[in-house]
C-alpha cells in the first residue's frame, strides 16, 4: 500500500528537497505541498494523507497551531514535525498535541523515509537529539510528576505495563512481539487498550508517560 504524504514548509526549496528525498521510495507518494499552516490544513482535509510532515515555524499558523486544529477538526493524520530548532518547548508541546514524530531537518534521507513509514504504521520516530532531550527531561522530572505518572500507569494490567515499557524503548510491534513471544496482533490489541485506558492519542505519549514514571 502506498503511503500518502503532505509536506508543509514555508520554504519552497525545503519542500522540493523533501519531495526529492522521498521520491525514490516506491511505497511513499507526496500528494500535496503547503507553504503555510492554513494551506497545510486545507491539504490534509482535501487529500486525507496518511502522514503529514509539518514545519514548526510557518506563517499564518505555525506547526503547533496546525496540530491543535487537526485535533479540533478531527482530521486523522500521523503528524511528524520538522524543524531546525530542537528546543524543549517545541518538543514537549508538539508531542503533547499529538505529534507522532519529531525530526530535525538535518535528518539523513533514509531516516526521513523510515520516519514516514513508522508514522504510517502508528509507531514513533524521533531524532537522536530529540531522544536525548527526552531522557534529560526525565532526569530533571520532579518527584510529584513521577508519582502522578506512576498513578496513571497503575490502571494497566501487568502485561500492558510490559508492553508500554517496550513502547517507551522505541520498539516496533514486530520487535515487541518477538521479545514477549506473542503475535503482532496481540501487541496491537494491547497498545490499543493502553491508549484507551490512559486517555492518550499515540505511542509517543505512552513513552513519555512511562519515562515520567521512571519505568
Amino acid at each position: 500500500m502506498t503511503i500518502r504524504v503532505v509536506v508543509a514548509d514555508d520554504e519552497p526549496l525545503v519542500r522540493a528537497g523533501l519531495r526529492m528525498v522521498l521520491r525514490p521510495a516506491a511505497d511513499i507518494e507526496v500528494v500535496a505541498e503547503a507553504g503555510d499552516g492554513r494551506e497545510a490544513l486545507d491539504a490534509v482535509a482535501a487529500y486525507r494523507p496518511d502522514v503529514a510532515l509539518i514545519d514548526i515555524r510557518m506563517p499564518c499558523m505555525d506547526g503547533l497551531g496546525v496540530l491543535r486544529e487537526l485535533k479540533r477538526r478531527n482530521l486523522a493524520v500521523a503528524a511528524v514535525m520538522l524543524t531546525t530548532f530542537d528546543l524543549d518547548d517545541y518538543l514537549h508541546t508538539a508531542l503533547a498535541e499529538g505529534a507522532v514524530g519529531f525530526l530535525l531537518k538535518d535528518t539523513p534521507p533514509r531516516k526521513l523515509a523510515d520516519a514516514v513509514r513508522a508514522a504510517a504504521a502508528g509507531e514513533a520516530m524521533l531524532s537522536p537529539a530529540v531522544t536525548r532531550r527526552l531522557v534529560d527531561a526525565y532526569i530533571r522530572q520532579p518527584p510529584a510528576a513521577a508519582r502522578a505518572a506512576t498513578g496513571r500507569l497503575s490502571a494497566l494490567t501487568a502485561r500492558e505495563r510490559t508492553v508500554a515499557a517496550e513502547v517507551a524503548r522505541g520498539r516496533s510491534n514486530a520487535q515487541i512481539a518477538r521479545a514477549l513471544g506473542i503475535t503482532e496482533t496481540s501487541v496491537k490489541a494491547h497498545v490499543s487498550r493502553i491508549l484507551t485506558k490512559l486517555g492518550l492519542e499515540n505511542r509517543v505519549q505512552v513513552a513519555l508517560l512511562v519515562r515520567d514514571a521512571g519505568d
